[in-house]
C-alpha cells in the first residue's frame, strides 16, 4: 500500500528498535522543532549537539518523572535525516518507551509513517535512492553474504557507477550537439566511429550491471539445493549435519521422512535454502505418495541437487531419475562413506572409481567441507560469482532503470548506424537514457517512486 506522507518538515517521532522486552529501547525525534519538542519534556535542557547525556524525561502535564534516559541531539544539517533529530535511549518494555511517545506526540510530533526517517534524508541530500534502497535492504539481509553486497552499495558504490555512466552519455549528447550546432567549425563533423565507440563502453557497463540481478536475487531469496535420494540412504543425517541440529527424524525404517523439511543455512558465500526430502520409490502408501509428489515439485524448481544414496552402484541410477525430474545442476553425493570406503578410496561394493562423487559421513562430519565447498563453486559457475566488491543491483526497480537506459541506448545506436534518422531526433535516445538514470538515484523527484521505495521499509528508519 502505499503510503501519503504529510509536510515534509514537521516534526515526527517514532520507536526505532522492536516492541517488547528488551534493555533498551531507542525513540527517534526528527523536524521542524524538534528541539524545542524535546526541551519541553527533558531535563537538563539544552543538551550539548552530539553528546550523550545522562538525562530525566518529565511528563509536560504533570511534571513527573517519566523515566532515566540517555539523550542524543544532532543539529541541522549534521544528523541522518539532514535536520535536528534527537535520540532517546530510554530503558526498554512497554511501559516507557510508550509514556514518552505518548508525551512527545501531546508535545507537537506526529507519528512517522515507514520509511519516512530515511525518505527525508534522500529529500534533504544526504542519500541518494539507492543507498537508500540498501539501507532497507540491509534491515532484510539474510545472510553475510547479502550483507556485504548492500553495504558496498550504502558505501556509493552502484552511486558512483550510475553517475559514470550518466557522465558518459552526458558525453555522448555533447557530441551529438557539436555536430548538430557546429558542423562546418574546424575538427569538421563529429565522427559516426567516435560516437558509437562512447555508446559501446557505456553499453558495456550497462550489461554488467544488469548480469547481477539474477545473482542478488538469489541472494535475497537464497539457493535451492534438495538433497534427493532413495529412503534410508542418510539424506536427513546428511541435512541435519549441514544445518549443525538435528531437524529431521532419522531411523533405519524407510520411509521415515514424509514431507520435505526446509532449512536456511550459509553454504560458502552462499544462502541456501537446503530442502531434505522423502525417498523417491514407488510407493502404494498414500501419505508417503504425497511426500514423494512435494519432494518432485521441490526437484523442478532447485538450484543444485544432491543425489544421494549409500551405494556407488545406485549412485548414477539415482542420478539418472533426479535428472528426468530436474533441470538443476546435480552433484553425487555418496553417504555413510566410513561404512563403504577403503584406504584405496574405492567403494567396497564395487570397483569403480569414485570419480567426481563426493564422500561424506555424517555420523563422523567426514567430507562436510569439501562438499560445501563443490556446492558453493557449482553455484557460482552457475549464477556468477557474489558481487561483494563491485556494483549490483539489489531491487527490480534498480533493474527496470538500468534496461531502459540500455535499451534507448541501444535504440540510439540503430538509428546512428543505419542514419536513419537525424542526430537531433536520434538524440532523443540518450536523453530518455539519462533520464532513466537521474530516476534511479532520485536526481528527479518522482512522488510515486519514492512512495513505492519507502512503503516497504520499517518505521522508524
Amino acid at each position: 500500500m502505499v503510503q501519503h506522507y504529510l509536510g515534509n518538515d514537521d516534526p515526527i517521532v517514532a520507536l526505532a528498535t522492536p516492541p517488547g522486552r528488551s534493555a533498551l529501547a531507542v525513540i527517534r525525534l526528527s523536524g521542524h522543532h524538534a528541539l524545542s519538542i524535546a526541551g519541553g519534556l527533558i531535563r537538563p535542557w539544552p543538551v550539548p549537539a552530539r553528546q550523550a547525556v545522562v538525562c530525566h524525561a518529565h511528563d509536560p502535564d504533570n511534571g513527573s518523572v517519566i523515566d532515566q534516559l540517555v539523550v542524543c541531539c544532532f543539529t541541522a544539517p549534521r544528523s541522518y535525516t539532514g535536520e535536528d533529530l534527537v535520540e532517546f535511549s530510554t530503558h526498554g518494555g512497554h511501559a516507557v518507551p510508550n509514556a514518552i511517545m505518548a508525551a512527545l506526540l501531546r508535545a507537537g510530533a506526529r507519528e512517522a509513517l515507514p520509511g519516512e526517517f530515511t525518505r527525508r534524508a534522500v529529500l534533504n541530500g544526504k542519500l541518494d535512492l539507492v543507498q537508500a534502497e540498501a539501507i532497507g535492504d540491509l534491515i532484510d539481509a539474510s545472510s553475510d553474504s547479502m550483507r556485504r553486497v548492500v553495504l558496498h552499495q550504502l558505501d556509493g558504490g552502484l552511486s558512483k557507477q550510475i553517475e559514470t555512466l550518466r557522465d558518459g552519455l552526458l558525453q555522448i549528447e555533447a557530441l551529438l550537439a557539436y555536430d548538430i550546432d557546429f558542423p562546418e567549425e574546424d575538427d569538421g563533423p563529429i565522427g559516426h566511429v567516435q560516437v558509437i565507440d562512447a555508446a559501446g563502453v557505456v553499453t558495456t557497463t550497462l550489461n554488467a550491471l544488469l548480469e547481477t540481478a539474477p545473482t542478488t536475487e538469489l541472494l535475497r531469496a537464497g539457493a535451492i539445493v534438495v538433497i534427493a535420494g532413495r529412503p534410508n540412504v542418510g539424506k536427513s543425517s546428511l541435512f541435519n549435519a549441514l544445518v549443525g541440529e538435528a531437524r529431521t527424524i532419522v531411523s533405519e525404517i524407510p520411509g521415515t521422512t514424509r514431507d520435505a523439511i526446509e532449512a536456511r543455512v550459509e553454504i560458502g558465500t552462499w544462502p541456501a535454502r537446503l530442502v531434505d526430502t522423502a525417498g523417491l520409490r514407488s510407493t502404494d502408501e498414500v501419505i508417503e505418495r504425497l511426500g514423494i509428489e512435494v519432494s518432485e515439485r521441490y526437484l523442478a524448481n532447485a538450484h543444485l541437487i544432491l543425489a544421494c544414496d549409500d551405494d556407488l552402484n545406485q549412485l548414477g541410477t539415482v542420478a539418472a531419475l533426479v535428472a528426468s525430474l530436474s533441470s538443476a545442476p546435480i552433484l553425487k553425493v555418496l553417504t555413510k562413506c566410513d561404512q563403504t570406503q577403503s584406504n584405496d578410496g574405492q567403494s567396497t561394493r564395487s570397483g569403480n572409481p569414485l570419480g567426481d562423487v563426493i564422500q561424506v559421513s555424517a555420523h563422523e562430519r567426514i567430507g562436510l567441507g569439501r562438499l560445501s565447498d563443490r556446492i558453493s563453486q557449482l553455484l557460482e559457475e552457475q549464477h556468477g560469482s557474489v558481487p561483494v566488491s563491485r556494483p549490483a543491483l539489489t531491487r527490480a526497480r534498480q533493474q527496470i532503470a538500468v534496461q531502459r537506459a540500455r535499451d534507448e541506448l541501444g535504440e540510439f545506436m540503430v538509428h546512428w548506424r543505419q542514419g536513419s534518422l537525424p542526430a537531433s531526433i536520434a538524440a532523443v535516445h540518450i536523453r530518455q537514457a539519462v533520464t532513466a538514470l537521474d530516476e534511479l538515484i532520485g536526481a528527479v523527484d518522482v512522488d510515486d517512486v519514492l512512495d513505492r521505495v519507502f512503503a516497504t521499509f520499517c518505521v522508524g528508519k
